[in-house]
């Protein structure tokens, strides 16, 4: 009932948006994605800076029914409308640019094992009707995507993710990240950033108690004063970013171990930042299921595999690649003694090429600006 009422709520809004004035050189981003790689947000500050003559308009977060009617006067005035989500528009002379959030993995749309037809069905007309412009990196990318969302060739150029312009030149260096987190100096410092995909849909109660009580890995063998200790020893240091429904499961997010850090979504739009304008400071991720491994890859810096949770999400929701270990490139561990066994070495020649395997997979697009090509294309090239 809530969604039905939601739909209707989106629908009221479109018609009304329609009756504004469209102008050539307005542009509104609708962000779902936060600060977590945002590509619309970093298509958003390099319009801003490169492209002043363009009235850019960040939407945050998006969807939301919380939305003031400027904002909703903006969607309707643009003439472009950027997405990193579903693709939207109130008119049909709009142009809306895909750029979605993530090489995917995870099973989506008519693909997933935990989705209802009616649903899918849904998303594959607006796809269908709204999607003008779906920006891709490679032909596997459009693959995986069409496969879970019957997205049509025609729709797919290939232009790059504007979010991967962000991992070139992080906004502050490696030391004042250390500075901001852990409060410390220390130039033989590794930083390793902890980023799982979202466990809720696992419907397991047990792995969110154990996320609640502070075991952010949801292992068995979890001991947070012992891994703190093995970080310390070999001067590296563990940034945890949760997905936020799990952030905000701890009562207090700020960590009491020395080498462990939380790094929650205030300190992000406090300071203006995109967690992917920090990455490139980062010298290893560990993930499970998420995509942003795959663009990881641009650091070509080792990657951790937290494989504990494998099966029931194989089975729950499923993966669009494998079998998973040959997939991964990158040390698997399911357990905390696992990680700390191979804190040492992280990467050797092997990993290194399987790493650029994947690189040259997903990732056919080589230039300088990903969101100069998109700019570029949506305002010069497109052929409506």
């Amino acid at each position: 009932m809530k969604s039905f009422l939601f739909r209707l709520y989106l629908a009221f809004m479109k018609f009304r948006a329609r009756f504004t004035t469209m102008e050539n050189n307005n542009v509104v981003i609708l962000n779902g994605s936060g600060r977590s790689g945002s590509n619309g947000y970093a298509f958003y500050k390099w319009l801003l800076l490169n492209h002043p003559e363009y009235n850019a308009t960040l939407v945050e977060p998006w969807p939301s029914s919380h939305l003031k009617w400027e904002a909703w006067q903006k969607i309707g005035a643009a003439r472009y409308v950027i997405t990193t989500h579903q693709p939207f528009k109130v008119r049909k002379h709009q142009i809306n640019v895909q750029l979605w959030h993530g090489v995917p993995l995870k099973r989506m749309g008519i693909m997933a094992n935990n989705t209802r037809y009616r649903d899918n069905k849904r998303n594959e007309k607006l796809w269908h009707k709204n999607a003008d412009i779906v920006a891709s990196s490679s032909d596997l990318y459009e693959t995986l995507m069409s496969a879970c969302m019957a997205i049509e060739t025609k729709k797919y150029h290939k232009l790059g993710f504007p979010r991967l312009d962000l991992l070139k030149q992080p906004v502050i260096s490696k030391q004042q990240l250390l500075k901001d987190l852990f409060n410390i100096a220390d130039q033989d410092a590794q930083i390793g950033i902890y980023m799982p995909t979202f466990r809720y849909e696992l419907e397991d109660k047990t792995i969110m108690d154990k996320i609640k009580k502070g075991n952010f890995f949801a292992f068995t063998d979890f001991d947070g004063e012992k891994l703190n200790g093995e970080l310390k020893k070999r001067h590296q240091y563990l940034i945890v970013k949760l997905h936020p429904y799990e952030m905000r499961l701890f009562a207090n997010l700020k960590s009491n171990y020395s080498n462990i850090a939380f790094l929650n979504n205030d300190y992000l739009f406090d300071h203006n930042y995109d967690l992917y304008e920090l990455l490139g400071d980062t010298d290893f991720l560990m993930t499970d299921f998420s995509s942003i491994y795959f663009d990881y890859l641009h650091l070509n810096k080792p990657i951790v595999f937290v494989t504990n949770f494998l099966r029931q999400y194989e089975k729950t929701r499923g993966l669009l690649l494998g079998p998973y270990a040959e997939i991964v490139p990158g040390i698997c561990i399911n357990s905390e003694q696992d990680l700390i066994n191979n804190l040492d070495h992280l990467d050797n020649q092997q990993i290194a090429n399987r790493r650029l395997y994947w690189l040259h997979l997903t990732s056919q697009v080589q230039d300088d600006s990903y969101c100069e090509n998109v700019f570029k294309y949506m305002t010069q090239e497109f052929r409506g």
